[in-house]
């Protein structure tokens, strides 16, 4: 089966590196996954714009749903070459909901944009799919689309490292559960090395935050950051991400407020325990354990313990090791790209 993806890519944030282990999981199970576009050096995917090939089209709804590089004439084309029971939409962020506000996160800024988004997504398909195994509405299906891929794993060694704790991520909405981590390493900070926040946003507001009107999704406190002496650098290729979150000792796996609310998976759940790094978990327990499994537990960071945990993790990595290779293979089993994408055909076939 060959499957194309209608995707809007981006070199330093995004879906890429799980768009490259869907094509590698493809091309080992008989299929093809393409991606709707022409070619981009910067952005190495597998693009192809042979809709006629197509036996199936996979719309991939993040920030917007709009077609990258395309117009009108695109999407014809895109409808008119394949059958609506051969489209699919993953509704990435969540966005196919009524209006949802979290701790002033927000899917959509009022009912009519919520409207807008759905509307959109009806035109297009009646399978609409979420990366979360709550979804609120009745006609929206569980998949979880983004996947671990074995391949990415890196040895786990803490003889050398650069910092101490990286976190690699865009600051759109993300300040309140980042600033739960730099609270608890706030009285312990002399204890720790080096600290790096790598992507947009966090120093100041990325160049579209403005044009979009999304200043507030992007709030940030810069003097607390310069306080507590962090690093703020500039984002990196998709396909850089592990090997910079191997840099360090631990990484916080964090997700923005709606995504905590709809318990969305993201791209960064996968990557991170495939680094050679510790994943520190800012999440709910339920929230952990229903992807990781019950290992992953010792992990979370949340209450008053954090910064004991942090302090345990900087000092003693190896003793963490087994916990990491434990959800590895439980991401392996249950969440590779290879499970994923015979999960999709099936979609595809119902």
């Amino acid at each position: 089966m060959r499957l194309m993806f209608i995707y809007w890519p981006f070199e330093d944030q995004g879906s890429g590196l799980v768009i490259q282990g869907y094509s590698a999981a493809a091309e080992a199970l008989g299929h093809q996954v393409v991606v709707y576009g022409r070619e981009n050096p910067k952005i190495p995917l597998n693009y192809s714009l042979d809709i006629e090939s197509a036996d199936a089209v996979i719309f991939i709804f993040e920030w917007t749903t709009d077609l990258w590089r395309a117009d009108h004439l695109d999407l014809a084309r895109l409808v008119g070459k394949v059958p609506r029971e051969r489209r699919v939409i993953l509704d990435g962020d969540g966005n196919y909901n009524d209006v949802i506000s979290v701790l002033g996160d927000y899917n959509h800024r009022d009912a009519a944009a919520s409207r807008r988004w759905i509307d959109v997504c009806d035109s297009l398909s009646d399978k609409i799919c979420q990366p979360t195994l709550h979804p609120l509405r009745e006609n929206v299906r569980t998949f979880l689309f983004y996947a671990y891929n074995p391949a990415w794993e890196v040895p786990l060694d803490f003889s050398d490292k650069d910092y101490d704790m990286i976190y690699l991520g865009n600051s759109k909405f993300r300040w309140r559960p980042m600033q739960r981590v730099l609270q608890a390493l706030e009285p312990i900070r002399e204890q720790v090395g080096r600290i790096a926040l790598v992507g947009h946003g966090w120093d100041s507001l990325p160049p579209w935050a403005a044009y979009m009107r999304m200043e507030d999704a992007y709030y940030t406190d810069v003097p607390y950051l310069r306080k507590l002496d962090i690093e703020v650098l500039p984002p990196v290729p998709f396909n850089q991400v592990i090997g910079w979150m191997s840099k360090a000792i631990f990484n916080p796996v964090l997700s923005r407020p709606t995504f905590r609310h709809l318990r969305l998976v993201t791209p960064r759940f996968f990557e991170t325990p495939a680094a050679n790094t510790i994943p520190l978990f800012g999440l709910e327990e339920a929230y952990v354990q229903e992807i990781y499994g019950e290992c992953a537990l010792e992990l979370v960071l949340m209450g008053d313990h954090a910064q004991e945990k942090i302090l345990d993790v900087v000092r003693w990595p190896e003793h963490y090791a087994d916990i990491v290779m434990g959800i590895r293979q439980q991401l392996a089993e249950k969440h590779s790209h290879v499970a994923r994408l015979r999960e999709l055909i099936e979609i595809v076939k119902s």
